[in-house]
């Protein structure tokens, strides 16, 4: 890496984006298309404004239970274990919360305090020059003032064209990548055959 280049981490929560219009489109159930973290990572590396080379991917998200869902449990461990393949990628998953089930679909339950601390931790240890944040939580903004006050790191946002970025109140800030339609066509796995 040379003396310009920048080291960053990329982080995605709301993984599968299972809100987006692409999938919505794609009429498949959310657990067969799904973004390839590394090919995200890959899209905003080259777009960023400074030479950059992504050296950890973390990838937050919720699993499912085997006994309410099987079929999505498996594509879950499925996907964990071939984006874990790349060393730079780590899938951090916590137990999806089947209040109400099956009336209600499970969500995803301290997916974004896990995010929240991460972000700190690792703004606090100084290892990255740039943290990007794929996610449209407003949870998240809290982390991202104290980042920003403390001047720990420079921090950016990534999102879905059409979506709303996390911005800092009464600002433009963080500088958001938004990825459009050819980026999704570009990452998107099909998994409706997971077990080949």
């Amino acid at each position: 890496m040379s003396a310009r280049a920048c080291r960053s981490v990329l982080g995605l929560s709301e993984h599968p984006p299972c809100r987006t219009r692409p999938l919505r489109e794609l009429r498949h159930p959310a657990h067969c298309c799904v973004p390839d973290p590394a090919r995200v990572a890959a899209i905003i590396e080259q777009r960023r404004s400074r030479p950059s080379e992504v050296t950890a991917i973390r990838v937050y998200r919720g699993r499912p239970d085997p006994n309410h869902q099987p079929t999505p449990t498996s594509a879950n461990d499925a996907q964990a274990a071939r984006w874990s393949r790349d060393p730079r990628v780590q899938v951090i998953r916590r137990q999806l919360n089947y209040r109400g089930w099956p009336d209600a679909p499970p969500r995803e339950k301290d997916i974004d305090v896990a995010i929240a601390v991460d972000l700190m931790h690792l703004a606090l240890r100084g290892q990255y020059d740039a943290l990007v944040l794929f996610s449209g939580d407003t949870d998240l903004l809290p982390a991202i003032e104290v980042i920003k006050q403390l001047r720990l790191c420079h921090t950016e946002v990534a999102c879905w064209a059409g979506h709303k970025p996390l911005r800092l109140p009464d600002s433009q800030l963080p500088y958001c990548h938004f990825l459009n339609r050819n980026d999704w066509n570009g990452v998107i796995e099909d998994w409706r055959d997971f077990t080949s």
